[in-house]
């Protein structure tokens, strides 16, 4: 056979195989069965040409003597046309449409998706690391960037404000008029400064906050034995975050004077590019940590009150205010009480680091100034400007920092212990106290 009559060949039966996948959804699979066994199923290529019917018993049907019978093309062998015969006609029978003018069936489609459905929920997923496994903490690490980085560079333009008021008050009055200012001197652009070591800055940092506090809260509550562990934890909290915090901003600091220097020194440099250089090459390395000590102070009752408020609250919450214990919530419902939780503690995270926040602003715009130099400037009423825009952005910041990093917990599988429980060994002991006293 020539190569133009094998391309033609090949072809042809394309055209027949479709054709007679049409037969299949026109006549149904039962009714074309016995059409092709009686010979009146006729299919037709090209203009309406019809090929020589087919006709042969119905036991025959998937037989090779039939399917040799059926193959009209010498190339197509006994277990090729097996294997398209098999598959149409089995593609047909599962289909729910027995013709484009009956009626759909779709019972056992349904039966299917429920079985499948059900079985899906019979076996629950299984967690992807072990609880204090080396990977575990890694991912928390993970949460940590996502959380950190992405909820930080979403409210530059608030921060960029906030850092305005801190540092020049009299020319950026309050919230409005800071925004209002800064686009009329720098575009809707200019609101956008310092996004590049927000960014780098804090997911360094969120790495470090989420990923060592993990590590320290087990570390610390295995010095305790459980009962202790239980009755400590608000200090195990404590303890575990202002020392993951005291690393984390190790690794902020550099981003941060950097940050600083963009957003409340005009002209200095607009991208990170240009600014790091600058610093290095006026002040030396030395400048990137110099507000590592007020960072520190800023950063670390921070963090402990976001710890340990938030561990709390969502004990609460889950205690007295949702109508139904954890492990009957769902998978979402658990989101919104974290996210709950979360702003609770932003809160109080932000009255608590505000007087820290802006000595750490104007210590990184004045190279010059000091800590005690700057209260006793600004004064005690000083140290508090720009509270409330800070209240709405740390607020929402933590929300959604604690909302990210459960759900990056929640989508990579990763074990996510409930709220803290007495031990039932110390509440029999409690029980057993309390049944003594009254006797």
């Amino acid at each position: 056979m020539s190569k133009n009559s094998s391309r033609i060949a090949k072809l042809l039966s394309k055209i027949v195989c479709c054709r007679l996948a049409y037969e299949l959804y026109i006549y149904g699979p039962n009714k074309l069965v016995t059409e092709l066994c009686r010979g009146t199923a006729a299919l037709k290529v090209g203009h309406g040409r019809a090929l020589p019917p087919v006709k042969f018993p119905r036991d025959y049907i998937t037989s090779d003597v039939a399917l040799t019978a059926a193959t009209p093309f010498p190339f197509v062998t006994v277990p090729q046309a097996r294997k398209m015969f098999s598959s149409l006609l089995e593609s047909a029978r599962n289909s729910p449409f027995r013709g484009p003018l009956s009626t759909v069936n779709c019972e056992p489609a349904i039966a299917s998706t429920e079985g499948a459905m059900a079985a899906a929920t019979a076996v629950p997923q299984e967690d992807s690391c072990e609880f204090g496994s080396p990977k575990y903490f890694a991912l928390c690490g993970l949460g940590g960037v996502l959380s950190c980085g992405i909820t930080h560079t979403a409210v530059v333009p608030l921060d960029l404000v906030k850092c305005r008021l801190q540092v020049d008050p009299d020319k950026y009055k309050n919230v409005v008029n800071g925004f209002k200012v800064s686009v009329r001197e720098e575009g809707m652009r200019g609101l956008a400064k310092g996004w590049a070591p927000t960014f780098i800055g804090y997911s360094m940092q969120g790495l470090c906050k989420f990923g060592f506090y993990e590590v320290f809260k087990v570390l610390y509550s295995g010095l305790l034995d459980e009962e202790s562990a239980y009755t400590y934890r608000t200090g195990v909290y404590l303890a575990a975050s202002a020392s993951a915090e005291f690393i984390a901003d190790i690794a902020l600091s550099p981003m941060e004077a950097a940050k600083v220097r963009i957003q409340t020194m005009p002209g200095f440099a607009s991208t990170l590019r240009e600014a790091w250089p600058k610093m290095v090459q006026n002040e030396g390395y030395g400048t990137f940590y110099k507000g590592l000590v007020p960072l520190w102070g800023r950063q670390i009752p921070y963090t402990m009150m976001k710890f340990a408020c938030f561990e709390k609250t969502l004990e609460l919450l889950y205690k007295f205010v949702v109508p139904k214990p954890r492990d009957q919530c769902s998978k979402g419902e658990q989101l919104v009480v974290t996210f709950a939780a979360g702003y609770i503690a932003g809160v109080f995270c932000a009255i608590v680091s505000h007087p820290a926040d802006t000595v750490v602003s104007k210590l990184n715009q004045d190279k010059t100034a000091t800590v005690g130099s700057i209260i006793g400037k600004l004064g005690m009423a000083g140290v508090w400007k720009g509270l409330g825009p800070r209240i709405v952005m740390i607020g929402t910041l933590t929300a959604l920092q604690w909302f990210i990093y459960d759900a990056v917990k929640v989508w990579l599988r990763m074990p996510r212990p409930p709220p803290a429980e007495m031990p039932e060994s110390m509440r029999k002991r409690l029980e057993a106290e309390e049944a003594a006293k009254s006797k």
